[in-house]
C-alpha cells in the first residue's frame, strides 16, 4: 500500500471552482491527496469502482462534493467503511439547501459527516480530513494548531485596528 491519502471527488467539473478550496487547503497542510469528477447517478460503475480501488491505493478518508440531489457522499459511503465527508454546493435555485438536506439526511449505518454549503464547507472538510489524520500524526497537528494561530492573530489584529479607528 502506497502513502495514505485523501480522495476528492465532486459531481462535475463546473464544481472545480468551489473545490479548489479544499485542493489548496490540502496541499497548505501537506495532505496528500487527489481529486476527481464522479458522479453517482451519470457514472455510478465508476464511483464504485474507483472508491474501492482508491482504498486499495491507500485512500483513508474521502470528500465528495455536489449540487442538487447530491448523492455523491452517499454513493461513496456504501462503498466504504471509511469517513466519508460530504460538501453540499449551492448548484441550483435553492441555494444548496437541496443539497443539503441530500447529503446531510443518511440513514442510519452509512454515515456521512456533512460540512456547510460552498466554499466555506469546502475549506471545512479538507481541515476535518486533516484533524482526523493528525489524530496518529503530531506533524499535522502541528500545522493544523499553526493555521488556528494564524486565524486568531489575524482576528486579533483586525479587533485592534477597529478599536483604534
Amino acid at each position: 500500500m502506497s502513502k495514505p491519502f485523501v480522495a476528492i471527488m465532486m459531481g462535475s467539473d463546473s464544481d472545480l471552482s468551489t473545490m479548489q478550496t479544499c485542493i489548496d487547503t490540502l496541499k497548505e497542510l501537506g495532505v496528500a491527496h487527489e481529486a476527481h469528477v464522479l458522479s453517482a447517478h451519470r457514472t455510478p460503475d465508476l464511483t464504485a469502482n474507483y472508491v474501492k480501488e482508491a482504498e486499495q491505493r491507500g485512500c483513508v478518508i474521502f470528500i465528495a462534493a455536489a449540487g442538487l440531489a447530491a448523492h455523491l457522499a452517499g454513493a461513496v459511503a456504501a462503498n466504504t467503511i471509511k469517513p466519508v465527508i460530504g460538501i453540499p454546493l449551492d448548484a441550483g435555485s435553492l441555494g444548496g439547501l437541496d443539497a443539503l438536506l441530500a447529503t446531510v439526511q443518511m440513514p442510519g449505518g452509512t454515515p456521512v459527516a456533512t460540512t456547510t454549503i460552498g466554499k466555506a464547507g469546502a475549506k471545512n472538510a479538507a481541515i476535518l480530513a486533516a484533524e482526523i489524520l493528525a489524530i496518529q500524526d503530531s506533524g499535522l497537528a502541528e500545522k493544523l494548531h499553526g493555521m488556528r494561530q494564524t486565524k486568531r492573530e489575524a482576528l486579533q489584529a483586525a479587533d485592534k485596528k477597529l478599536q483604534e479607528a
